[in-house]
């Protein structure tokens, strides 16, 4: 719930005293009258889950786009709707004049349009696209996503591959597909997943679902384990999921069933601690690779087109989606220090 009181005030050519930003839907706080307008440019960053480690790292390349490119940013923990609403008022306090977010519930998009609108914050979605009251996305506020499906897609191509390389019959091998179709991403990926196989030749009927409550190694773990058991003629699998912990977590269980790296096929996506870890290990295990995903697109490249549509009135797109890259025992160094560089 947002309003604005009449009044003047030079930032942004917004005419405004002060501004009312709902903290939740049940209580309002006020900023008072803010005197003049701040020096410089700042860029706020709110993020859902400010302790993971994609996050941070978003934060990070943020960080480094602000060095470079000479504004201050940020950095706001969102991790649910009174606190992204707070965090409004917190940029608003402090002279933002855009903003980067990736909100806990896409659902809070007319509330962080309705307070750009008044306020002539611009503001750019990232990873979750913010979405009006029917669930359609928001189209005056540009996004920078992940293409879900398009990385699934690489996860279940490169798992067929393998399969194919290894000389695996298409017609008796098992799919695993570690699912949690609640979250539309998770269904995306995994789906996005399954489409390449059956596209390649993989048999629907070879296709395996294990529903599982938590996206952790131990939640698949807990899904893939009665999957597997139930399946015991089934010598080869491959394993997908929504994320490496899932991956992993499905691998382990092949493993408690004394299936190893010859016989499992695991592909992760996210290219996270979890994923670096398996191949890092000095004995291949069952996980095959991961499908990085750009931080440094999601931080940088966000920050930098923001500053570039404050200072240069260069609109970003209205959606850009980004892909992911194949890493595995034998490239996941070279390209990890590339996208850090």
């Amino acid at each position: 719930m947002m309003a604005i009181k009449k009044g003047e005030d030079s930032r942004m050519g917004v005419t405004r005293r002060g501004v009312l930003i709902g903290t939740s839907l049940s209580s309002i706080a006020m900023l008072g009258g803010c005197a003049g307008a701040a020096d410089g440019i700042r860029i706020g960053f709110v993020v859902k889950m400010p302790e993971v480690q994609w996050f941070q790292d978003e934060w990070a390349f943020a960080g480094r786009a602000a060095h470079a490119l000479g504004f201050d940013l940020l950095r706001i923990g969102g991790e649910d709707g009174d606190r992204v609403l707070a965090a409004l008022g917190t940029l608003y306090a402090r002279y933002a004049q855009g903003l980067v977010i990736c909100a806990p519930d896409p659902r809070l998009g007319p509330a962080i349009a309705g307070f750009g609108a008044r306020t002539g914050m611009k503001i750019l979605s990232v990873d979750d696209r913010l979405t009006g009251p029917r669930g359609a996305p928001i189209a005056s506020i540009p996004h920078v996503g992940i293409s879900a499906v398009a990385i699934g897609a690489t996860a279940g191509e490169a798992a067929l591959a393998e399969a194919k390389r290894r000389g695996w019959s298409l017609d008796t091998l098992g799919v695993l597909r570690i699912a949690h179709d609640s979250l539309e991403t998770g269904r995306d990926r995994t789906m996005g997943a399954v489409r390449a196989l059956v596209a390649g030749g993989v048999p629907q009927a070879r296709i395996f679902d294990a529903p599982q409550r938590t996206t952790d190694t131990e939640g698949a773990f807990t899904a893939a384990a009665p999957v597997l058991t139930r399946s015991g003629g089934v010598t080869n699998w491959i394993i997908l999921g929504l994320n490496d912990e899932t991956v992993v977590g499905g691998v382990r269980a092949a493993e408690g069933l004394r299936l190893g790296a010859r016989q499992v096929i695991g592909v992760g996506i996210g290219g996270s601690q979890a994923a670096i870890a398996e191949l890092e290990r000095p004995h291949p295990t069952g996980f095959l690779a991961s499908v990085l995903l750009s931080a440094r697109r999601h931080g940088y490249d966000t920050s930098a087109a923001m500053y570039r549509w404050i200072t240069q009135g260069l609109r970003p797109p209205a959606e850009t989606l980004t892909p992911g890259i194949l890493i595995d025992r034998g490239n996941f160094r070279a390209v990890l220090a590339r996208e850090a560089a």
